[in-house]
């Protein structure tokens, strides 16, 4: 892959996209969300087959969609790439894999993740998924130095800009890196985080993968612990109005991040906040 293949397919990503779980968008809400000028769709959880992502792509026309993540754990990787394959075939150009190891406590066969990652991408290699089509969730250094020799980039969860510099040192240059970060439209600080604890305490503040990643970055137990500190869910959640909050996700851009995945939080229906947040740019 040159590096002007490199760029093209970094560029496909835009600056800021959307993140919700799999499902979590309805037809119209994806159309919406292509509307407002969002570059990707971003759909996460561990899903057993790529349907939803369909569901996606035949709702819009153009923008980029992409797995946040499928579970190397829970899915044959042949199978994957033999949905890919019907996926470029029907919407090329238009799909990015996003696979990852997940983490241990939620998978019994959970054993030595960079290893497993390996024998799947070997898996999609075999299967002919290109290696600037596909991505991998990663945290440390190791993972991410895998992301940049055997996909496009990186696509880390739950980090603070902290980890997107660091990030940006490990990769180096011409490799995708777009950390999901999420968000909480509210001006009262303390309501605020009342809606965004919950979901970083249960589960990630419980999983060693991800509270092993904030302590490299300086983060203490006190902090993780009893739901985390306000220190730490404010590096983790952004809130305040529009303009606050494009302002604190854009300090990934400014750290070396190509790409921001936005994730809405205390909303059934986002679009409304995910209008004012990328009008706030404007």
């Amino acid at each position: 892959m040159t590096d002007s293949d490199k760029t093209a397919h970094i560029e496909r990503f835009g600056r800021h996209g959307v993140w919700g779980w799999f499902g979590r968008f309805s037809a119209d809400e994806a159309r919406e969300i292509e509307r407002l000028g969002y570059g990707t769709i971003w759909l996460g959880g561990s899903p057993t087959d790529l349907r939803p992502v369909r569901k996606v792509l035949e709702a819009t026309e153009n923008i980029t969609v992409a797995t946040g993540i499928v579970n190397i754990w829970n899915t044959d990787p042949r199978a994957i790439a033999g949905e890919f394959h019907e996926l470029e075939q029907d919407f090329p150009g238009r799909f990015y894999l996003g696979v990852g190891a997940g983490h241990p406590e939620a998978t019994a066969e959970y054993t030595t993740p960079f290893e497993a990652v390996g024998n799947y991408l070997d898996a999609l290699d075999d299967a002919r998924v290109p290696v600037n089509r596909r991505l991998l969730a990663a945290l440390g250094p190791r993972m991410l130095r895998c992301s940049a020799e055997r996909s496009l980039g990186a696509h880390p969860y739950l980090v603070p800009v902290a980890h997107t510099a660091e990030a940006r040192k490990v990769l180096g240059e011409g490799v995708l890196l777009a950390p999901e970060h999420k968000v909480v439209l509210d001006t009262d600080p303390a309501a605020a985080r009342a809606v965004g604890r919950p979901p970083v305490d249960d589960p990630y503040l419980h999983l060693r993968n991800y509270t092993s990643n904030l302590k490299r970055l300086g983060y203490s137990d006190t902090d993780i612990a009893d739901g985390g500190s306000d220190r730490l869910i404010d590096a983790l959640v952004a809130h305040g109005d529009a303009a606050r909050i494009r302002a604190q996700v854009d300090e990934h851009l400014a750290a070396g991040a190509d790409h921001v995945a936005i994730q809405v939080l205390g909303s059934n229906s986002p679009t409304e906040q995910l209008a004012a947040i990328i009008a706030a740019g404007s």
